[in-house]
C-alpha cells in the first residue's frame, strides 16, 4: 500500500502484510504497522528525483510518548548517512540501512528500520526530514519481541512460544487437589482493537499519571511493565479493569463465575471509559492479564496452587487461635484458598544476578491479596528464588514462597496470656500445583518447580535460608520470635537439624529463645 507523502517524498508504503506476518503481528492489523523490537521491518520510499545522500541526508526520527526524550530512550533520530548528532546520553538508538534493491538515481528507496531490542514498548510516530522539509512517514506501535535474542524477553524454543505468545486458548484450572476441574479460557489477545486496549492500560496507570516522560521510557523493561499491568488490572487503587469480589451478592455485575474469556472484559472496561468491569476472582484477574501480556510480546502461562496460603503476617505460618475455656477468641487474617491462580512471566532478571540465575519464569498476580511497594500487585518473583528460599529478593519472594510452603498451625489462647500449639500441619499447603502443556490440553504439574521434597537437605537449606534473611536488620524481639519460628518450622518438617549450617542450639542461646510451646 502506497501513502502520498509532501516534499520530495512521493510516496511510501510501510508493507503492512509482509512487515506484520515476519513480526507474528498479522492477526492484529491488516492495516497497521505492528512490529517487534529488535527485529528490521521494511519501508518503500518514491522520491520526486534522485537520491543523493551526501547533499540532502535523510533523517528519520522515532517517537513515543509525550515528552519524547534521547536520554530517555523515548526518541530516536537515525538515518541515511547515519552522521546524526545525538546526545552523548542517547538510549535505545533506532538505525536505518538502503538495501542493494534500491535505485537511487530514480529515486526509489528500499529502507530496512530497526528499532532496538531494548526499546520502550508503545505507538510511535516516525518522521522524516528531507531537503530541509519533514513530514509523518508513518504511526506503528512496537511490541517486546521473544523471537529476538538480544530482548529480555527472549524464549528460544518455537514450540513455547507458540503456546505462551500467539495461542489464543488455553485451559485455568480449579477445584481442590484431589478434584481438579478444567475451565476453558479464550484470552482472545488477537481481538479487535486489542491494541488500543492495552495500550490505553498503560496510559492510564497511576505511574504515568504522576511521571508520564519516565513512565513511558521504563516501557522498555518486562519487570517495570509486568508490575504495572499486575496493579492495573484489579481496581483496588486505580481505575483497574476488574472488580473483585469474593461473596454474594454480585448486584450491578457478574459473577465471576459468568466470564469465560478476557476480551469481553477488557473491551467493555475501554468501552465505559475506563471503569472496572463487575466482578472477578483470581481465575478471572489472572485470565486477563495473561491476555495483556501476550498481546504486548511477554511469554507466559496461567498457573493454579492448590491449598494456597495467604501469610497475613509473614510468618511462614498460617495461624488459626482458639480459646480456652473464658478467654475471648483471637482472629487471625491469614487463610488457606482451595485454590489460587496467578501468572508465570519470562524474562531475565539482570538486576538480580548477572549470571541469568533468575532468568526465566516469574511469578506475577493481579489479585488484590496484599500491598507490594504501596500499591496492590505482586511480583515478578523469580520461581526459581522461591524454590531455593531466597527471599530477600524483589519482587514479593516471601509472599509468594509461604503461598507455597507455610505452615498450618492451631493455637490454643490461655487465659494467661500464652498460646500452647495444639496441631502443626505441614503437608497440605501448595499441591498439584498446574499449568497447561505446551501444545495440548493436558494438565503440566510444576510443583517441583517450587518447593524441594520436605526433609531432604536441599529442603532444609532453602528453609534455613528463608529465615537467615528473615533475621537480618530485625530487634532482638522480633529476631526471638523468628528464631523461634524457623526451629518450630524445621521440627515440624522432621528436619535432620545437624545438616543446617548453624545449630538451633546456637540460636536458642543466642537470642534466649523458649523452646516449649508457649508463646507470650
Amino acid at each position: 500500500m502506497f501513502c502520498k507523502t509532501k516534499l520530495g517524498l512521493g510516496s511510501m508504503s510501510l508493507n503492512y502484510e509482509i512487515n506484520n506476518t515476519e513480526h507474528h503481528t498479522k492477526k492484529l492489523s491488516k492495516d497497521q504497522l505492528i512490529v517487534r523490537r529488535g527485529q528490521p521491518f521494511t519501508v518503500k520510499v518514491e522520491l520526486t528525483q534522485p537520491f543523493n545522500p551526501d547533499l540532502y541526508p535523510l533523517t528519520i526520527t522515532a517517537e513515543t510518548g509525550k515528552y519524547p526524550s534521547e536520554n530517555l530512550g523515548t526518541k530516536s533520530c537515525f538515518g541515511i548517512p547515519d552522521k546524526i548528532r545525538r546526545s552523548p546520553s542517547a538510549k535505545a538508538v533506532w538505525k536505518v540501512e538502503l538495501e542493494k534493491r534500491s535505485y537511487p538515481l530514480t529515486g526509489s528507496l528500499n529502507l530496512t528500520i530497526t528499532p532496538p531490542a531494548d526499546a520502550p514498548v508503545g505507538k510511535y510516530n516516525l518522521t522524516a526530514r528531507y531537503r530541509n522539509e519533514e513530514t509523518l512517514l508513518a504511526t506503528l506501535v512496537v511490541l517486546f519481541n521473544p523471537w529476538c535474542p538480544d530482548d529480555s524477553v527472549s524464549l528460544s524454543d518455537e514450540a513455547q512460544r507458540q503456546e505462551y505468545v500467539m495461542n489464543e486458548h488455553g485451559i485455568i484450572y480449579s477445584g481442590s487437589e484431589n478434584y481438579i476441574r478444567s475451565v476453558p479460557w479464550d484470552f482472545g489477545q488477537f481481538e479487535e482493537d486489542m491494541v488500543k486496549i492495552c495500550l490505553k492500560i498503560l496510559d492510564v496507570n497511576p505511574k504515568h499519571l504522576a511521571n508520564a516522560a519516565n513512565d513511558v521510557s521504563a516501557r522498555c523493561n518486562p519487570i517495570y511493565v509486568s508490575r504495572v499491568v499486575s496493579a492495573m488490572i484489579n481496581s483496588n487503587d486505580d481505575c483497574g479493569v476488574v472488580e473483585g469480589r469474593w461473596s454474594a451478592p454480585y448486584s450491578g455485575g457478574n459473577e465471576p463465575t459468568h466470564w469465560s474469556g478476557s476480551y469481553p472484559i477488557l473491551k467493555r472496561w475501554y468501552d465505559i471509559n475506563c471503569q472496572s468491569v463487575k466482578y472477578g476472582q483470581c481465575w478471572v484477574f489472572a485470565g486477563v492479564m495473561c491476555s495483556v501480556m501476550r498481546l504486548l510480546g511477554i511469554p507466559c502461562r496461567v498457573i493454579t496452587n492448590f491449598q494456597s496460603a495467604h501469610d497475613n503476617n509473614k510468618n511462614l505460618t498460617i495461624d488459626v487461635y482458639h480459646a480456652d475455656y473464658g478467654v475471648r477468641e483471637k482472629e487471625t487474617r491469614d487463610s488457606i484458598w482451595n485454590f489460587h491462580v496467578w501468572l508465570e512471566c519470562w524474562m531475565t532478571r539482570t538486576d538480580l544476578a548477572k549470571d541469568g540465575k533468575y532468568d526465566g519464569w516469574q511469578v506475577v498476580d493481579p489479585t488484590p491479596q496484599e500491598k507490594s511497594d504501596s500499591v496492590y500487585c505482586c511480583g515478578p518473583a523469580p520461581v526459581k528464588a522461591i524454590l531455593d528460599g531466597e527471599t530477600d529478593l524483589k519482587y514479593d519472594v516471601p509472599f509468594v514462597f509461604a503461598e507455597v510452603n507455610a505452615d498450618c498451625v492451631d493455637w490454643l489462647c490461655k487465659a494467661d496470656g500464652t498460646m500452647t500449639k495444639m496441631l502443626s500441619d505441614t503437608k497440605s499447603v501448595g499441591q498439584n500445583i498446574s499449568t497447561k502443556a505446551v501444545g495440548s490440553n493436558t494438565r503440566l504439574d510444576i510443583t517441583d518447580k517450587y518447593k524441594y521434597k520436605e526433609g531432604g537437605s536441599i529442603f532444609v537449606s532453602s528453609v534455613h535460608r528463608t529465615f537467615s534473611q528473615k533475621l537480618c536488620g530485625l530487634s532482638t524481639c522480633s529476631l526471638a520470635y523468628s528464631s523461634l519460628a524457623f526451629l518450630g518450622f524445621v521440627f515440624n518438617h522432621g528436619v535432620l537439624l545437624g545438616r543446617l549450617p548453624c545449630s538451633p542450639l546456637w540460636l536458642k542461646q543466642r537470642w534466649m529463645v523458649r523452646s516449649d510451646t508457649d508463646v507470650h
